[in-house]
C-alpha cells in the first residue's frame, strides 16, 4: 500500500491529500529516509513523520485494506514516539487551549465589562 494512503487509512491525516502534501513537504520518512507519496509500505517498517512541529514515530504492524475505524487503528500500528515528543505536543495543545486571540468568538464578561467601561461616557 502507497505511503500517503497508509496515513489515511490509520487516521493520522484527515485526508489522503494533507499527507500527499506532507510528503511532498519532506515531513515523512520511511526506515530513515525521505520518500515520495508512492513508495510501497510493508509490515515492520518503521515511519516518522512531523505534525505541528512534533515528531511522531510508528511501526507498521499490519496493512488495512482501506481507511479504518479508529478503534482497530492499534492492530495496525505501534506507536513509538518517544516521550519528550509527547510531552511538547501536550504542552502545545494546552498553549492552544489557553490563547484566544483578541478579536475572535463571543468576548467573555471581563472583556465585556472592560468595553462598557471604556464607551460609557456619561459618567
Amino acid at each position: 500500500m502507497r505511503i500517503d494512503k497508509f496515513l489515511w487509512c490509520v487516521r493520522k491525516y484527515k485526508t489522503r491529500s494533507l499527507a500527499a502534501d506532507a510528503l511532498k513537504k519532506n515531513r515523512v520518512s520511511l526506515n530513515g529516509e525521505v520518500v515520495k507519496a508512492s513508495r510501497e509500505v510493508k509490515v515492520g517498517d518503521k515511519i516518522s513523520y512531523r505534525k505541528d512541529s512534533v515528531s511522531f514515530e510508528l511501526e507498521v504492524l499490519d496493512i488495512p485494506k482501506s481507511r479504518v475505524g479508529a478503534k482497530l487503528v492499534p492492530d495496525l500500528i505501534k506507536d513509538i514516539t518517544p516521550e519528550e515528543e509527547l510531552e511538547k505536543q501536550d504542552f502545545i495543545q494546552m498553549v492552544h487551549k489557553l490563547s484566544r486571540p483578541r478579536g475572535t468568538g463571543r468576548p467573555t464578561k471581563k472583556e465585556r465589562r472592560d468595553l462598557e467601561g471604556f464607551m460609557d461616557f456619561d459618567d
